[in-house]
């Protein structure tokens, strides 16, 4: 089953993302080609816009291509492409400001230089108009993250289902969630810590329930943050247990930014899931989360000592 939580884009979606995905994919392509010659030859790109090379300017130059390489790629692999161009925008800033210094050098060639500064300001301007038509484009539109997960637990189908089942036990194993509460009608009240400190919360309910084989649900209207997903449980081949398989949908507030800064802050959803998988075959196989270098925590995360004692089932 696939869980789903955005709207279907229709004809004008479509036709508007073919028309609208050609400059930020030739923008793309730019970046990665760029970010390829400035990592690979600093030297010779330092040459052609007219600063002397040296150590730290190949240095700076490899550095400046790496921003190139990811910008360009996120850019190419992703459906909105809006926060990429925007540091696009940003990564012109620092180059303007680099080209600045270098052309008060007395070993800079001064014509490449301003002639480099003025490339690169025209550069700026397609970037901002592409990044603020992308921003147009995506108004509205669902930011939404989908994933799915896997992990193989050596107990029966059974026993994993009835564990899950029972939503008390999910803040056990998964440690982003303060409490799930259940409501009514097949509803739930869900509280989580979101990044930097902050406190999410929803209302839930389960839209399909098939014993020992498939939990699906979804978050209901007003949520803070809107998710869908489906938890199957099926017999591992050669009776090795359950296969536990996770689909995920996870409504990302800011785009593909910040996916990427909430997966650096390691709150992104799907590490989550992962991370939540790892304990639950701890618990259900050795009674407890090993708490260890090991852990998937570590040591280093303080909340999963605030977590109540694992229960796994008899």
């Amino acid at each position: 089953m696939q869980p789903s939580t955005g709207r279907r884009a229709g004809p004008d979606d479509q036709g508007r993302d073919r028309g609208d995905g050609r400059l930020p994919a030739a923008l793309g392509w730019f970046s990665v080609g760029l970010g390829t010659a400035q990592v690979v030859a600093p030297g010779a790109v330092d040459r052609l816009v007219g600063i002397a090379p040296t150590h730290r300017s190949g240095a700076v130059m490899r550095g400046v291509g790496l921003q190139e390489l990811s910008v360009g790629t996120g850019i190419l692999a992703s459906d909105q492409p809006d926060g990429w161009l925007w540091a696009r925008v940003a990564g012109d800033v620092t180059h303007l400001m680099f080209l600045g210094a270098a052309l008060r050098s007395p070993d800079s060639r001064r014509r490449r230089v301003t002639m480099a500064i003025a490339a690169v300001a025209g550069v700026a301007v397609v970037d901002l108009i592409a990044s603020v038509r992308a921003g147009r484009a995506s108004d509205g539109a669902d930011r939404v993250m989908r994933s799915t997960t896997a992990i193989t637990i050596n107990r029966p189908p059974e026993d994993v289902y009835r564990y899950w089942r029972d939503l008390d036990n999910l803040p056990r194993f998964m440690f982003h969630l303060e409490s799930v509460d259940v409501t009514a009608g097949g509803r739930s009240h869900w509280v989580a810590r979101g990044p930097a400190g902050t406190t999410v919360e929803w209302d839930a309910e389960i839209v399909q329930d098939t014993p020992n084989e498939l939990i699906a649900w979804r978050s209901l209207e007003a949520a803070d943050v809107d998710n869908a997903g489906a938890v199957q449980f099926k017999p591992a081949p050669g009776g090795a247990g359950t296969e536990v398989t996770v689909d995920l949908e996870v409504a990302t507030p800011g785009g593909e930014v910040g996916r990427a800064l909430a997966k650096v802050a390691g709150e992104h959803p799907e590490q989550q899931v992962k991370d939540a998988l790892r304990r639950l075959k701890q618990i259900l196989e050795a009674g407890e989360v090993v708490r260890s270098d090991g852990s998937p925590d570590g040591t280093r995360t303080q909340r999963q000592w605030r977590q109540p004692p694992a229960r796994p089932p008899a």
